[in-house]
């Protein structure tokens, strides 16, 4: 499949494929769908010659579209109004949504910002119904963490099988889950020492001022290098991984 190139348009980045797909239409057909750098392009599998729609999601129109896209159509546009008074420039940038996902159940979406994890009701569209604060610590370090390049990091997020907790990476290595049905929350550390046969996690906590105690770690002391961008659940097991840079951890529930 290949489509006539203008050579006045020709670059690097046009000529990599990063991903491929099936697109499933309701009407009958088979579709492909490939992404490189610049553009999305969808095919007919009876046409191999160009593709029959084409998007570029770089362009302003493709933003302005919706926060959820299905298959590069517009359905329903989730959004929580701003409050003005809160506006700066980092605005945009840290309610940038990096990653989404469907519960189980079908019922709740859940999205990952810079600072927060949203779950939404399919049903209401204009506010999440719930917000968890991920490392809000950091909200005071923006300026340095934009110099750094660190605000455009990208981070995952995940339920447990039951969609009773959910789960997200920070940095330092730790990683977040919450208890939906108690409201309750912990940070814990993937580290070697931590991975040993039969070790137990234990809860951190950031001091983010006054005086520090013992086994609390100073938000000045945190290293930024270290993140936990990506992260799983069992389906049907309480056991999880996550990756820390060039290192996969997986950790179960304590058994007996």
């Amino acid at each position: 499949f290949e489509e006539p190139e203008d050579p006045s348009n020709r670059s690097f980045f046009s000529e990599i494929i990063s991903s491929i797909s099936d697109v499933k239409f309701s009407h009958s057909g088979r579709y492909i769908m490939t992404r490189d750098y610049l553009t999305v392009k969808v095919w007919d599998l009876n046409m191999e010659n160009r593709p029959i729609e084409t998007y570029q999601p770089h362009s302003p129109s493709w933003y302005r579209c919706a926060k959820f896209i299905s298959f590069c159509f517009c359905s329903a546009v989730f959004e929580e109004p701003e409050d003005p008074s809160n506006r700066s420039f980092f605005s945009e940038i840290i309610s940038s949504i990096s990653d989404v996902k469907f519960s189980h159940s079908g019922r709740y979406i859940m999205t990952r910002d810079y600072l927060t994890v949203k779950v939404w009701d399919l049903n209401m569209e204009n506010r999440p119904i719930e917000t968890y604060q991920v490392h809000d610590y950091l909200r005071s370090k923006l300026c340095s963490l934009y110099e750094n390049d660190c605000i455009f990091d990208k981070f995952e997020c995940v339920w447990n099988g039951s969609d009773s907790v959910i789960m997200t990476g920070s940095y330092n290595n730790f990683f977040r889950m919450f208890d939906r049905n108690t409201k309750r929350d912990v940070t814990l550390e993937a580290s070697r020492e931590n991975s040993k046969p039969r070790a137990i996690l234990k809860p951190r906590k950031v001091c983010v001022g006054g005086k520090r105690r013992k086994d609390e770690i100073s938000v000045d002391s945190l290293d930024f290098s270290k993140k936990i961008l990506h992260t799983a659940w069992h389906p049907s097991e309480n056991i999880i991984a996550v990756a820390a840079t060039n290192n996969l951890y997986i950790f179960q529930d304590k058994v007996n």
